[in-house]
């Protein structure tokens, strides 16, 4: 009934949907099944009515081809004793020798992906607006995806070049005499549409056909992306309700004879452990699990046989009932290629539909102990030529490690240092006048890692580097906020929008204040405690603020912040990191990562 087995090494539990009878296991159920129901082969020459297909999938790859540094490129795996360990994974010449392998021995095998595979990318894909990663999925024989909210940081337009090709409108192409050819796969955009004709930007759905098998997959992002992508990226798109698009779809295709269905939904949840073996389904089906994804999962119709999910950057393989209370499977492969989920769906010939009791599903480590995948190397050397003139760039010397997207405080090292050098780029009178800098936690990609990366010797941090950590390239902007307003905006890290999932500012030098997680909403942030350079905040009075345009723009729930008067544009976040960089440090003397004392917190 399973797909071909994996070493015990780097797998998580396989997750089954026992029948309601209380099967637990496998065995149990295949026990329970009449004599020959589960054979998939041929009896005498007949095929069998039921065929296992194999779906493999991942999410937020976010163009990692190289492994990922630091905290960014391990998974937490829980041991036999209990003990947590932390272990190396990712990187796509790995990735695809998992990938390979896992397909051994299933003729029906399907790959899917849950969104964000571009965007937000190391320099190796950025810096050419994400072609690498498309010819590395291309090569990854990756079948379909959805979209994700990354997948319009640069529009709709350069979206739809990702998709069919042709080289960028405005660098051309970067190899001579070679034309980037696009996506071998469908981009999914279901609930994606241009106002101006209400249609779909991209394809809704896409059916997967093999010897008679059909399996329809529709794609969705998050409704609310229009909150965390810059208004240019969204300008002329409207986003839609996950559930009512699914739905829809679900219909449509099921109208078309497509029974089987999976959607693939950029939106996810939070499993109650870290650990990617951990045990979603206890003490009860969809039990250790909480978040977006499990409202939309209770709302998907049961028309639809499985849910792909992303966006929250978890591992997770859960039973999440649908709405006639029937265990549907929910997964998540963390991010950056360090997972893959292997799910096996019994596809019955005869009704065309999944048999849902049947379904299993385990995630597995992508491990940096098998054999790297020579074509994968090969397109990473390429490109790395490419780059190299400009990655390799040394840009400033660290100490030790600074973790950002690694650190799990609400105020890190890093979030510090970038806030430290947009308030210093931009205090002078002429540059905008800046008193105090915010910096959004989720635009801080990675860590800054001690170790060299590649021949800069340790402790250099290279171009290349510098961008994986800031790689959106954000234009900074100062604006005028009344003293009213800046305390608005630090409430609205943990009260409206972000309530649930609070969203913490990393602050410049010279802010303090108390955050109070005992509280409820906008309390939590102890408005009495909030200094500047040691004055409290004076509600009528102007202070200039520097923030990227994203937070300018209100984004990630920010309204007061969007409410800025008196714009200054200045250089890019990136500019401005690099230049703190250079003035801070030299090899003799490298910067040692800040200290974390300006937000004081209760738990």
């Amino acid at each position: 009934m399973s797909a071909t087995p994996h070493p015990q090494k780097n797998r998580a539990p396989r997750r089954v949907l026992a029948a309601a009878a209380g099967l637990a296991t496998v065995g149990a159920l295949v026990a329970a099944m009449p004599a020959g129901a589960h054979d998939r082969g041929h009896d005498h020459g007949h095929p069998s009515r039921t065929v296992d297909v194999q779906l493999l999938s991942f999410n937020d790859l976010h163009g990692n081809l190289e492994p990922p540094a630091g905290s960014a490129g391990t998974v937490s795996e829980t041991q036999a004793d209990g003990t947590v360990k932390s272990v190396p994974a990712g990187g796509v010449e790995y990735l695809a020798t998992s990938l390979r392998n896992a397909r051994k021995g299933n003729p029906y095998s399907v790959t899917a992906a849950g969104g964000d595979m571009v965007g937000a990318s190391p320099l190796l894909s950025g810096l050419f607006h994400d072609e690498p990663t498309i010819e590395a999925l291309n090569g990854l024989d990756l079948d379909v995806t959805a979209v994700g909210n990354h997948e319009f940081d640069e529009g709709a337009t350069e979206l739809a070049r990702l998709q069919n090709g042709g080289c960028h409108p405005v660098e051309g192409c970067y190899e001579k005499g070679k034309t980037f050819e696009g996506a071998d796969f469908p981009y999914l955009a279901a609930n994606v549409t241009a106002e101006k004709t209400g249609k779909p930007v991209l394809k809704p759905y896409t059916v997967w056909k093999k010897n008679g098998v059909k399996i329809g997959f529709i794609g969705v992002t998050l409704e609310g992306t229009p909150n965390i992508v810059t208004a240019n990226g969204v300008k002329g798109l409207k986003f839609h309700d996950e559930i009512e698009t699914v739905n829809k779809y679900a219909k449509e295709l099921d109208r078309q004879g497509v029974k089987s269905i999976v959607a693939l939904i950029h939106e996810g949840g939070a499993p109650a452990s870290s650990s990617y073996n951990y045990d979603c389904d206890s003490p009860g089906a969809g039990d250790g699990i909480s978040g977006p994804i499990t409202d939309i999962a209770k709302g998907i119709t049961p028309k639809v046989d499985a849910l792909v999910t992303g966006h929250t950057h978890q591992a997770y393989v859960c039973t999440v009932p649908d709405p006639s209370g029937k265990p549907r499977m929910v997964t998540s492969a963390s991010s950056f290629g360090k997972l893959y989920t292997d799910t096996t769906l019994t596809y019955d010939r005869r009704t065309k539909d999944i048999v849902r009791t049947s379904v299993e599903s385990a995630n597995h480590v992508v491990s940096r102990d098998q054999a790297k995948a020579s074509d994968m190397t090969a397109l990473i050397s390429r490109w790395n030529t490419l780059a190299a003139p400009i990655a390799g760039r040394p840009q400033g010397f660290i100490s030790a490690d600074i973790n950002g997207r690694g650190s799990t405080s609400p105020e890190k090292p890093l979030g510090n240092l970038i806030a430290d050098a947009q308030l210093e780029g931009l205090a002078p009178e002429d540059k905008g006048g800046a008193v105090v800098a915010f910096m959004n936690p989720g635009g801080i990609r990675s860590d800054l890692v001690y170790t060299a990366s590649g021949s800069e010797g340790d402790g250099v941090v290279t171009y290349g580097e510098a961008f994986t950590v800031q790689p959106f390239t954000n234009m900074m902007n100062v604006v005028d906020l009344t003293g009213a307003q800046l305390v608005a905006a630090l409430q609205q890290q943990v009260s409206g929008s972000n309530e649930a999932s609070p969203k913490i500012l990393q602050v410049s030098k010279g802010l303090t204040y108390t955050l109070d997680m005992t509280k409820a909403g906008a309390e939590r942030v102890v408005a009495e405690t909030i200094r500047l350079n040691g004055e409290a905040i004076d509600p009528a009075k102007t202070y200039r603020v520097a923030m990227n345009e994203f937070l300018a723009g209100g984004g990630d729930g920010f309204a007061a912040l969007g409410a800025g008067t008196n714009k200054l544009v200045g250089p890019s976040d990136l500019d401005l990191f690099n230049t703190y960089l250079a003035a801070h440090s030299t090899a003799a003397a490298p910067l040692d990562p800040p200290a974390t004392d300006r937000i004081t917190v209760v738990q």
